[in-house]
């Protein structure tokens, strides 16, 4: 009889949330998402203190740890948790008072448009009382030129498709094909574009 080994797990939560494991609050790394979490906040005082794009995009730069792109426009005020799991194309407006929660990882290709108020929720709780205390990352993709309009929220997990359109206001919480429109919540198809 073979003694079944658990895998090693990585020490890095960041990693361990982004590959799928639920994380416990009482997990003895749980302190580095605290850790990050202030040192994002004190470079988004920095960011939404700036007065030039360029400002803007260097200090993002410093928060995902990546260049930004000078093709990208970025108003404020703008909010991030963590950083750390942005990863941004090229030719991406983002218009002001967006909110990311990055835990799960969220993509930005190339040409998107993002209004005002704009939600991106990368991380989530479960449902049942005994297990809400724990977070869980599911990422968020949103594929080239597309376009999530004015006050939209974006759900874990949820893919965008190209040349899509979520319309203002939408709650996504399920994949939007490529080349279609969303409305409502929760936000259904539309119509094919």
């Amino acid at each position: 009889m073979s003694v079944k080994k658990e895998p090693i797990k990585s020490q890095n939560i960041f990693d361990r949330i982004r590959s799928g494991e639920v994380v416990s609050f009482n997990d003895p790394a749980f302190y580095q998402l605290a850790e990050q979490s202030e040192r994002t906040i004190g470079l988004l005082v920095d960011l939404n203190a700036s007065k030039s794009l360029d400002d803007i995009r260097k200090h993002l730069g410093r928060i995902i740890e990546q260049e930004v792109d000078a093709s990208t426009t970025i108003y404020t005020p703008f909010s991030i948790n963590y950083g750390k799991n942005l990863k941004l194309g090229k030719n991406i407006f983002i218009n002001q008072n967006c909110q990311m929660l990055d835990l799960g990882g969220i993509t930005i290709e190339d040409d998107v448009m993002i209004g005002p108020r704009v939600n991106l929720l990368s991380e989530t709780h479960s449902i049942e009382p005994e297990l809400r205390e724990a977070l869980i990352g599911k990422p968020i993709h949103i594929k080239k030129h597309a376009w999530i309009g004015a006050g939209a929220t974006i759900l874990p997990g949820v893919t965008v498709g190209e040349h899509s359109v979520v319309a203002a206001g939408a709650v996504v919480s399920k994949d939007v094909p490529d080349r279609t429109v969303v409305a409502g919540i929760p936000a259904k198809i539309m119509k094919s574009i």
